[in-house]
């Protein structure tokens, strides 16, 4: 990867040489002019609560980023690719705020500095990005899921899934208007999906959708008391406690639509500390089975629906051949009822 100079060529209007000096001037990179849009406050920021930096002699976290960042653009293929690319650039990292890396310290630093001072990172990095991609914050819809990795006998003393198979799992927040992810972690693949999840960051007002795999009330409380919307699937013997029913198109696959409360209690007899209304609507699929979908009262949700009902008979974040919402679903406006105690966050 080349360092291209900028302000090089016919557009280069350097008074110097219109003068006839002929000192070499110099002109920044590419790479140094994308390092200029990183939140180096917040990178900082993140290297001391983290304490990444600490007792560190040669190589600070910030050379160490600087390094994989070049890697990943330069397309390198070892750490060994990533020192030899990096001097052969060596008189310009000083104007990045680099230094040059040996192979082995850097795997060092890749091997025991903390990992999380990149993931929060990212998300920050993807947030600032995502604001400009939404068109408004009460139309902000994610999709949360996680999808299985199987590894070799090499990833055995964590990721151990049975006597003869290893994995892992990547559980991610994804955001369809911008075809990105937001929030990415992995972990052993017999982590129980709703235990990362409890962990992830939570943007108030947005609509979360996910599948039975997150099924946990203390969970949907935290969301609710963030003024968060929720659509999921109700398991077949969750009981419903029903308030209002409400009417119902003709000549559809939806069975009914209404409003209710959650049980009082939830597994191992513990409270249920989720107590505001809920949506259900039954929708029978063309094989004849019937699924329950659920969603939150408390605000009304976004005027696109993030769900569709696919033939399969599950409940599928996006419409078939593409990775945006489907326009089209069982819940594809705001009910009107006296439950809904709450305006929308904006």
């Amino acid at each position: 990867m080349a360092l291209i100079p900028l302000g090089s060529g016919r557009f280069a209007d350097d008074p110097d040489t219109r003068r006839g000096v002929n000192a070499m001037r110099h002109q920044n990179s590419v790479f140094h002019g994308l390092l200029k849009h990183l939140p180096w406050g917040e990178f900082d920021r993140l290297v001391a609560v983290h304490g990444a930096d600490s007792r560190v002699r040669r190589l600070t976290t910030k050379d160490q980023f600087v390094a994989l960042l070049y890697g990943q653009l330069s397309g390198a293929a070892s750490l060994r690719e990533i020192v030899a690319g990096l001097q052969s650039h060596q008189a310009r990292l000083y104007h990045l705020g680099a230094r040059p890396v040996q192979r082995s310290t850097l795997a060092d630093a890749n091997a025991r500095r903390p990992a999380a001072v990149f993931t929060e990172l990212f998300a920050l990095m993807v947030r600032q990005a995502n604001r400009h991609l939404r068109r408004a914050l009460g139309d902000a819809v994610y999709l949360i899921d996680s999808t299985g990795l199987k590894l070799d006998r090499r990833s055995a003393a964590w990721a151990r899934f049975s006597e003869a198979a290893c994995g892992a799992k990547v559980h991610i927040i994804y955001d369809p208007d911008g075809d990105q992810p937001v929030y990415a972690v992995v972990t052993a693949a017999n982590v129980n999906d709703i235990t990362p999840a409890k962990a992830m960051p939570i943007e108030p007002g947005a609509t979360y959708v996910f599948d039975l795999g997150y099924y946990d009330y203390d969970w949907w409380a935290k969301l609710d008391r963030a003024q968060c919307r929720i659509v999921t699937r109700f398991k077949s013997n969750t009981p419903l406690t029903v308030v209002e029913e409400l009417p119902v198109p003709p000549g559809t696959a939806i069975l009914c639509d209404r409003i209710g409360h959650l049980p009082q209690r939830q597994s191992n007899n513990r409270v249920n500390p989720f107590q505001d209304p809920v949506r259900e609507v039954r929708v029978r699929l063309a094989s004849g089975k019937v699924l329950r979908g659920c969603a939150t009262t408390s605000t009304p949700p976004p005027q696109r629906s993030p769900i569709s009902i696919s033939g399969a008979g599950r409940s599928s974040c996006s419409s078939a051949g593409s990775s945006r919402p489907s326009r089209s679903a069982a819940f594809s406006g705001p009910a009107k009822t006296p439950c809904a105690s709450r305006s929308p966050s904006r």
